[in-house]
């Protein structure tokens, strides 16, 4: 199969981080291994986002955008993204660039052989206390999904689309998304890949929704997983 990739990028409010983005991405889709596209999804932003955007798209035709009516986090904008593309693969990074977007090449090196790779910050540079609490979150995560992943808010991904495209979401889901492709009998692998200081902009999850978040997602998993509706099928005449 010849591979396609767009990249998602949710943004809420980064309006001081977009010159960048456009500058990083547009650098990377010209060394980009598959061919490539960009697409912003502005969650409901309250500052110039939207309309910064929108001019980044207009001189940029492997740039598009979708808007949502208002404001609903992280893992819807995402599933606007999924579903959104028509791509095989499609890639995940925050509009924050704490992630490189040069690093989708490692990721896709390995995306023949797994269903989903995702970095692992294995050099951080954020504050201790942050630090701290995505350990410690990782920690009960894993120990509720078993899935082995050491970093899943890792914001570099790409996923088979056919996989991004069958995932029932929930709120909280990007905490969970190596999980959902394992409940799906796919094979996920992570990929340690370079990570930044957050040079601009604020950053939308503190130290209330990066643990108390992660442990009510949890019990949300383990309700789906238990309800989950999985089949195969033997023969069909």
């Amino acid at each position: 199969m010849n591979n396609t990739l767009s990249i998602v990028v949710p943004v809420y409010n980064e309006q001081e981080n977009l010159g960048r983005v456009e500058k990083e991405l547009q650098e990377y889709l010209n060394c980009a291994k598959v061919p490539t596209a960009v697409l912003f999804v502005d969650d409901g932003s309250q500052d110039l986002s939207l309309s910064i955007i929108k001019k980044i798209c207009s001189r940029n035709p492997a740039f598009h955008y979708i808007s949502l009516d208002r404001n609903y986090g992280l893992s819807t904008a995402l599933k606007a993204g999924f579903d959104a593309v028509g791509s095989t693969l499609i890639g995940y990074i925050d509009s924050d660039l704490q992630t490189s977007p040069m690093d989708f090449n490692l990721l896709l090196d390995y995306i023949d052989t797994y269903d989903l790779v995702t970095g692992v910050r294995s050099d951080r540079k954020d504050a201790f206390l942050k630090k701290v609490s995505s350990l410690v979150a990782n920690s009960i995560r894993r120990s509720f999904t078993q899935d082995g992943m050491d970093d899943t808010g890792c914001p570099l991904k790409i996923i088979k689309a056919d996989y991004a495209k069958s995932i029932p979401m929930f709120k909280g889901l990007h905490r969970f998304l190596p999980a959902m492709v394992l409940l799906l009998n796919g094979k996920v692998k992570q990929v340690p890949v370079q990570h930044f200081p957050r040079i601009a902009g604020k950053a939308k999850f503190g130290l209330r929704n990066r643990l108390f978040g992660p442990l009510i997602d949890c019990f949300a998993y383990l309700w789906m997983k238990s309800n989950f509706i999985s089949y195969k099928t033997e023969d069909k005449g």
